[in-house]
């Protein structure tokens, strides 16, 4: 019996996996709109109840794409800062590794552009500040020592917002790494300018 019930497990997560990926391919590639519920379960060798079963359609499979791809930044980002031992280091390293991470073509384009659009600007805000707006808050307060010269949560708007649009800017750049680059430095002066 516990056989059969692993193997069943398997079956399941190996289905959601194949979603998934299909799914961040043809997201990636065509945009939420331009990708077909029909297209993306034949492409995973699936049937369109399997989608329905783990995802309730094309929407839920999509911020499950979106989620999946937050959650691998969020990660990355910790760890890159657990690598500084200073909190204007960590800052100055989670930025780099941010605007590193909006490079990545399937990010850019689930992430920024198509999540917007295909989750609403207000769940799309609500998932990426889940994700990401803990850790800006909290290495923006690290860094400030909690009392700096303007309120915590209108700081970490404003730098919210300029890392939203400084992403967008570099993966449009001729030469996206001097782009990132000049934007690592740009958010460090930022940051030393509050300081």
């Amino acid at each position: 019996m516990e056989q059969v019930k692993n193997r069943r497990q398997g079956y399941v997560e190996s289905t959601r996996a194949a979603l998934l990926d299909t799914g961040r391919r043809f997201f990636a590639e065509r945009g939420f709109t331009g990708a077909s519920a029909e297209e993306i379960v034949r492409a995973a060798g699936l049937t369109r109840g399997a989608l329905y079963h783990h995802f309730a359609g094309k929407q839920g499979l999509f911020e499950a794409v979106f989620e999946d791809l937050e959650a691998q930044a969020a990660a990355r980002i910790t760890v890159a800062m657990e690598r500084e031992n200073t909190p204007r280091a960590m800052a100055a390293e989670g930025v780099r590794t941010f605007l590193e991470i909006c490079s990545d073509p399937d990010y850019r384009e689930i992430v920024l552009l198509q999540g917007p659009i295909a989750l609403g600007w207000q769940r799309w805000r609500e998932l990426d500040q889940r994700y990401l707006g803990t850790i800006l808050t909290d290495r923006l307060t690290a860094l400030l020592g909690g009392a700096g010269p303007h309120p915590i949560a209108l700081t970490t708007a404003a730098f919210y917002g300029a890392l939203t649009e400084l992403a967008l800017s570099i993966a449009d750049a001729d030469d996206p790494p001097q782009a990132r680059d000049e934007a690592v430095r740009l958010i460090g002066a930022m940051l030393d300018g509050l300081r």
